[in-house]
């Protein structure tokens, strides 16, 4: 910095020697012009108002050099010597010079060019002490070069929005606050590892961009270096992790088979996971050629919280309808127990739990399987942190990436099972009874901020919690598990001494164990969600505590749910009644048949339908609908009489008079897979409307009381922050 420093100091004394000097031959000049004479060495004309001049080429320009000295022998001396041969300089141009004389033409005390020349050399003296102070201390910053020049147009001035916008991309460009700045290429002679993604089972490599489990070849060449490859997630994992972008990746659905069918070739317990919004096309058809004939199986109807409760009693008429979707399907001989569960507000998994501890034991292997968006990741992850899991291996094992996106997962993901013995589940059966008995005030502040948080988003809500952990105690008393020691395994104490903790299991925790495996998601041959993006997969993919929106339509109307599907009522005999049961981000319209054409065809990715989002371009590569007519019998006023699906994006119920004999018209992408379900899921749904909005079709919702699950069965009783939340509405 001091070299630059001086470069310019000796750059500034020349430019000042010449425009001392110019400025001599301008006085010159000027003095001339006034009398009217014109010389040889210096002529001044006025041409059109614009002055020119004219440079002896003999006068020569003086130069002064500073002696450069390294810096590192005493900086003090070197700043000194600098100043004083600038003070040197400097006073070759002051008014006691002989090019500053007071009876020179340039250097007169009275004249302009005199001034400036006396004020220039102090103003770049006082700047070059202060360079050199700040120098001195350390605290140079180095200034960008954009906030040093200042541009505006006179004509067009600069609208605040437009820096502000400009601010703020070249903000976003430096990277803001948890920012993914994608980076790094891929290094094709670069072998693949034999190390898994901890997010979704993919192995890692850096080979090809295109390929499930790929990080930048730049940060998988550290990992691999460092050792911490194991633990490691791929680029497409993290992405859906901490920014919520998809990457456009799926592999052949052929593939995802392959993978399940490793299980025929074990002795395990299979846990299908079904989706509640979409049965029964959520139901493997073909589960016993994947899993094998002789395999026993757990159904598990997942996201059972999203549903309202339409009647008394009505968990354990979908528990039956479930079951008979099991027997269509052929494979009713296997299944042992049939469960009601909310993966993500932990709703009966301690009660699955018990039933797996009592029931499979420690006999084998557990795999989730079923289909894709089924939430079987997300079981997953609420498994591991709770009593099915190894108490240390919470804390070590990564849990599974987890989206709305389809096909998540591409390979086997484990964590070890702990062993049920009988003073385990004692201390579990302690503790559950605990749980059972607490009260509001009893709950910690993050229990109850969760109990609060979840019951806005769910109908049902349960505790899922740990008896055993590896944390010391404050008084670091040794608490052991008797069981280990007669059994002769390592188990999994309350308490241990306090010890260096280790990021790996060791061999004698995972010698003889059982191991719970999360499989990929099967894909569905006709599923909405395939024709969606991104952004679209997020508004119509239920996330909340789904609330019905009922409309009373008449023959000869339309009913849109988005740009999805289109319900046309052709004939029937009175009015009826279309209970939508979709996610709220998905908006519904109603209109006359006449209008229909014309509404979709102006409206379709535009706001008033919603989704698909992107206008006219985003249609073009939407498919056309198709239209399918249903003939629905009417059961009452009371109870629906069929349900209309729509895959993935939910259902419509269809409510009627009694014996009404209705013809409709379904409208919908061929390959969407929307159907007739027979009975409904939920029949009574039509009590859940509220009264009639005035000059409408629609009614007012209404949302359906919660109720708590805290371990072992369900409650009648709401919990005291449910009962102050049914107050306030």
């Amino acid at each position: 910095m001091l070299k630059v420093l001086q470069a310019c100091v000796r750059h500034q004394v020349c430019v000042r020697r010449q425009v001392c000097v110019r400025r001599q031959v301008w006085s010159s000049v000027s003095s001339a012009a006034q009398r009217g004479s014109d010389t040889a060495e210096g002529r001044g004309v006025t041409r059109g108002g614009v002055r020119s001049c004219t440079v002896d080429p003999n006068l020569q320009e003086q130069f002064v050099f500073v002696e450069f000295t390294d810096p590192e022998d005493d900086p003090q001396q070197e700043e000194r010597r600098i100043l004083h041969q600038f003070r040197a300089a400097s006073a070759a141009g002051s008014p006691g010079s002989a090019a500053g004389s007071p009876g020179s033409a340039v250097g007169s005390p009275g004249s302009a060019a005199g001034s400036a020349a006396q004020l220039t050399p102090h103003k770049h003296l006082r700047s070059l002490e202060h360079q050199l102070q700040v120098l001195r201390s350390g605290d140079q910053q180095e200034a960008e070069l954009d906030s040093l020049i200042q541009f505006q147009d006179v004509d067009f001035l600069l609208d605040d929005s437009v820096t502000a916008t400009k601010k703020k991309k070249k903000k976003e460009a430096g990277g803001g606050k948890g920012e993914h700045k994608i980076f790094g290429t891929p290094d094709v002679d670069e072998p693949v590892s034999n190390t898994c993604c901890q997010g979704c089972g993919a192995l890692l490599h850096c080979t090809s961009t295109a390929v499930p489990g790929y990080l930048p070849s730049e940060k998988f060449k550290e990992l691999q270096q460092e050792g911490r490859l194991g633990g490691a997630t791929c680029q497409r994992c993290h992405l859906l992790t901490h920014h919520h972008q998809a990457l456009n990746l799926q592999l052949p659905r052929e593939q995802y088979k392959d993978v399940v069918r490793q299980v025929r070739a074990h002795k395990a317990l299979v846990l299908l996971v079904v989706d509640l919004l979409d049965l029964p096309d959520s139901i493997i058809p073909d589960l016993p050629e994947l899993v094998g004939a002789n395999k026993h199986i757990v159904v598990l109807g997942n996201k059972v919280d999203l549903l309202p409760a339409d009647a008394p009693n009505y968990l354990q008429r979908i528990k039956r309808q479930l079951l008979q979707y099991c027997q269509d399907s052929g494979f009713a001989a296997q299944v042992t127990d049939v469960h009601l569960i909310s993966a993500k507000t932990g709703f009966g998994v301690e009660g699955l739990i018990s039933s797996l501890q009592r029931s499979w034991k420690y006999k084998g292997d557990v795999y989730l399987v079923g289909c894709a968006n089924a939430g079987k990741s997300t079981l997953f992850n609420t498994l591991l942190e709770s009593d099915y899991c190894k108490s240390r291996a919470a804390d070590v094992i990564h849990k599974a990436t987890i989206s709305p996106w389809p096909g998540t997962t591409l390979n086997l993901l484990k964590f070890p099972i702990i062993n049920p013995t009988p003073y385990r589940m004692f201390r579990r059966q302690q503790r559950l009874q605990e749980v059972l008995q607490q009260t509001e005030e009893e709950l910690s502040q993050d229990e109850l901020r969760r109990m609060q948080r979840l019951s806005k988003q769910g109908y049902l809500v349960g505790r899922v919690g740990r008896t055993f952990r590896t944390n010391a105690s404050p008084s670091e008393e040794i608490q052991f598990d008797p069981d280990s020691l007669a059994f002769g395994e390592d188990g999994e104490p309350t308490a241990t001494a306090p010890s260096r903790p280790s990021s790996e299991l060791t061999h004698n925790e995972l010698k003889d164990t059982h191991w719970l495996y999360d499989t990929p998601g099967i894909m569905k041959e006709l599923d909405i969600l395939s024709l969606l993006t991104e952004h679209e997969v997020k508004l119509v993919v239920p996330t909340q505590a789904i609330i019905p929106r009922t409309f009373v339509l008449k023959p000869g109307t339309s009913l849109f749910i988005g740009a999805l599907a289109r319900i046309d009522y052709l004939q029937g005999q009175t009015s009826c009644w279309f209970s939508v049961v979709a996610s709220s981000r998905v908006p519904v319209h109603v209109t006359s048949l006449e209008k229909a054409d014309g509404i979709y065809e102006k409206h379709a990715g535009h706001v008033l339908l919603g989704v698909p989002v992107g206008g006219l371009e985003r249609m073009k590569e939407f498919p056309a609908l198709v239209p399918q007519e249903v003939r629905v019998e009417g059961r009452g006023q009371l109870e629906a009489a069929a349900d209309i699906t729509l895959s993935s994006a939910g259902w419509v119920a269809v409510t009627a008079v009694e014996g009404d004999q209705l013809l409709l018209k379904v409208h919908g992408p061929q390959t969407a897979g929307f159907s007739v379900r027979t009975p409904p899921l939920l029949p009574h749904i039509i009590s859940l409307k509220g009264q009639r909005i005035p000059k409408s079709v629609a009614y007012k919702p209404l949302k359906a009381a919660g109720l708590l699950d805290r371990g072992l069965s369900v409650s009648s009783a709401k919990t005291p922050q449910l009962k102050k939340k049914k107050k306030k509405n």
